[in-house]
């Protein structure tokens, strides 16, 4: 039961302060940052709701997915057609049909692929992604390799009254901020759910769950459906955020870039999801903003330095940052379980 129990332990304090005070600077951020680092950590608030969608299936079900990626896509797609081509379409009735979109999509798609396991699971995974991903590549009726714009961001007025405006960049960046802690805070009682106890033990010993009585398939598939329409959340922020969606979000590079997020952060722990995304998308600028030297453009080979920092991360310090974070602020602890 120690496995179980490293994924409903609360962190330590210090950590618990130190993730406050990353909020505080969040919350800051727009009153001293350019539109420019605004609108980027947004985008990284983006990435992280979609790193917790996928850990809720990676670190918590045990579910390692290659093409979590469509979910994400999907919801784009969805508001890139429900857009009107001269005017916003309305937040409203559109956020919740895109994220309804991703989930049915997860729904059917995991009523087949749940049933498999271990090695099986990933592959059947990357295989309907991939199906979904030439379905809109290959189809110029769904935009083709070049994608769709979404030319206005949505309209968030309600019986007359606009409470607020998402085309203010600072008021989109507050609005991320809130879809991302509401999903974190979701996630987290899920987790101390019956539900969510039924999936961690699910994740450690699905053979003794299925002999305790537990409908395993119901709960990988209804873990899988959520998880798809959480993805589908991001992929509408996405949207709203660049204005522009194409397949390459469907892609296995994006399903991939999703697993490393987790495992930067830690599996199995939302906070580490949301360190994780950050921690990825920084990197991602750092190395491809490398200099070059003799003649070797080190920042065109970023996905090298990449991997090998998660490999280095992987062997030193296999819970990843906030697990490495919390061995440093309470010894010995962080290696239990």
């Amino acid at each position: 039961m120690s496995s179980t129990k490293s994924h409903l332990e609360v962190l330590p304090r210090g950590l618990q302060v130190a993730l406050g005070l990353g909020l505080m600077a969040l919350v800051a951020l727009p009153f001293v940052g350019s539109d420019f680092y605004t609108q980027m950590v947004a985008r990284m608030m983006v990435m992280a709701i979609f790193a917790m969608s996928l850990d809720l299936l990676q670190g918590v079900t045990g579910l390692v997915s290659l093409g979590h990626a469509a979910f994400f896509g999907l919801a784009g797609y969805a508001m890139a057609f429900l857009s009107p081509a001269g005017e916003p379409v309305s937040l409203w009735w559109s956020l919740p049909v895109a994220v309804l979109a991703s989930g049915s999509a997860a729904l059917v798609i995991g009523f087949f692929v749940v049933r498999t396991h271990g090695i099986y699971f990933i592959m059947v995974t990357m295989a309907f992604a991939q199906m979904v991903f030439y379905l809109f590549f290959d189809n110029k009726a769904l935009g083709g390799s070049d994608g769709l714009y979404i030319n206005f961001r949505p309209d968030t007025t309600l019986f007359g009254w606009e409470p607020f405006d998402l085309d203010v960049t600072g008021t989109l960046y507050y609005f991320t901020l809130a879809a991302m802690l509401l999903v974190y805070a979701f996630l987290r009682r899920l987790l101390w759910s019956p539900f969510g106890r039924a999936l961690v033990g699910i994740r450690v010993n699905e053979h003794r769950m299925r002999a305790m009585g537990y409908g395993t398939f119901r709960y990988k598939l209804s873990a899988f459906t959520l998880a798809g329409a959480l993805a589908g959340l991001a992929g509408y922020l996405w949207g709203t955020q660049t204005g522009y969606i194409n397949p390459e979000l469907m892609g296995f590079h994006m399903s991939a870039h999703a697993i490393m997020m987790v495992i930067l952060g830690g599996t199995g722990n939302f906070a580490g999801a949301i360190v994780g995304a950050f921690a990825f998308e920084y990197l991602l600028h750092v190395f491809k903003d490398l200099p070059t030297i003799g003649g070797v453009h080190l920042g065109k080979h970023w996905q090298l330095w990449m991997g090998l920092f998660i490999v280095l991360l992987v062997t030193f310090a296999p819970r990843g940052i906030l697990g490495l974070m919390q061995k440093w602020m309470r010894p010995g602890e962080a290696d239990r379980g």
